[in-house]
């Protein structure tokens, strides 16, 4: 198998495609313990999230971080409407 030659100038395939993200651009994140607080569960409970893939994270080696805009679109996502069930009164006699 031919060994890629460097070509100045030239990014590798993975890099081309990846839209250019400058540092002004970066979100703000948070870890794990922030998260939790801001939720109000016990950072278990947000391990379990993640390894059940429900909550959106990043991951750097060992690390994990959320950005606080994408848990915020998630809770809104995960909302649920109440139900207004309307009650009907029974009559007392029997017809």
């Amino acid at each position: 198998m031919p060994i890629a030659k460097r070509v100045p100038g030239h990014l590798p395939r993975f890099a081309q495609s990846a839209p250019h993200v400058g540092p002004a651009e970066l979100p703000t994140l948070v870890d794990i313990n922030d998260i939790a607080e801001h939720l109000g569960v016990t950072v278990r409970h947000v391990r379990l999230l993640v390894a059940q893939r429900r909550i959106p994270f990043y991951k750097w080696g060992h690390l994990l971080r959320f950005d606080p805009d994408q848990v915020a679109s998630w809770v809104a996502e995960t909302r649920v409407e109440p139900v207004v069930y309307e009650m009907h009164r029974r009559s007392r006699g029997r017809q």
